[in-house]
């Protein structure tokens, strides 16, 4: 690869750019009058989890943020920045945390290796797999386990969002606000909606009294 693959998504770009002023002469001066995209996604960094081309969005349509295995951290002034100006600014109405099946960071949590500095933030994944261990080491097929570690780790990330200050805020105005969790997967394409929609602490505290 090297400079041969620079150069080529440099020309790559310039070939977009073309292809989207044929579609629409207007498109890029559209983009620059601003963006009021309804939905932020939260997703994993891994490169064949492309938010945008997985729902067919446009540019200006979403709002990203993305980490190692898609974690809400309420520490994290990064994924909280991106939370707050969403919400309270861009007005936005769905938030999506979309894991992915295959996930190295959840598979690193179910692991005792340690592989560097991503052992501080696999760490959060983890407090996950402590907190359903009697459910996940009663699978014994390690794949079926990681994939349902995987979900769990969606659904913990979603509930962690619904508790954070700035969602709490929301909801307590009365702005239309609902989380989702999915579950991507990189060998089909599909996504599965993993049935944790919340627009309230009434669904919040039916996610407590479940518990998954």
């Amino acid at each position: 690869m090297g400079k041969a693959y620079y150069k080529k998504i440099l020309e790559n770009n310039k070939k977009w750019v073309e292809q989207k002023l044929t579609e629409d002469k207007n498109f890029f001066k559209r983009l620059e009058n601003g963006q009021q995209p309804p939905l932020l996604w939260i997703g994993c960094a891994d490169s064949r989890v492309p938010a945008n081309q997985i729902i067919g969005a446009q540019p200006g349509e979403v709002f990203v943020h993305r980490n190692i295995a898609n974690v809400v951290v309420h520490t994290d002034m990064n994924m909280l920045s991106v939370l707050d100006y969403s919400v309270n600014a861009l007005k936005i109405e769905h938030i999506i945390v979309c894991g992915h099946y295959g996930c190295g960071g959840v598979k690193a949590a179910m692991q005792n290796n340690s592989i560097g500095l991503i052992d501080n933030w696999i760490r959060h994944i983890k407090d996950v797999y402590r907190m359903h261990k009697k459910q996940l080491e009663s699978i014994t097929d390690f794949q079926e386990r990681w994939d349902i570690f995987v979900e769990l780790n969606v659904k913990e990330q979603v509930t962690d969002l619904a508790e954070t200050s700035i969602v709490q805020n929301a909801w307590k105005n009365g702005q239309q606000l609902t989380l989702h969790g999915w579950a991507y997967g990189v060998g089909t394409g599909i996504v599965k909606d993993l049935d944790v929609n919340l627009s309230s602490n009434n669904d919040l505290d039916e996610i407590y009294r479940l518990n998954f």
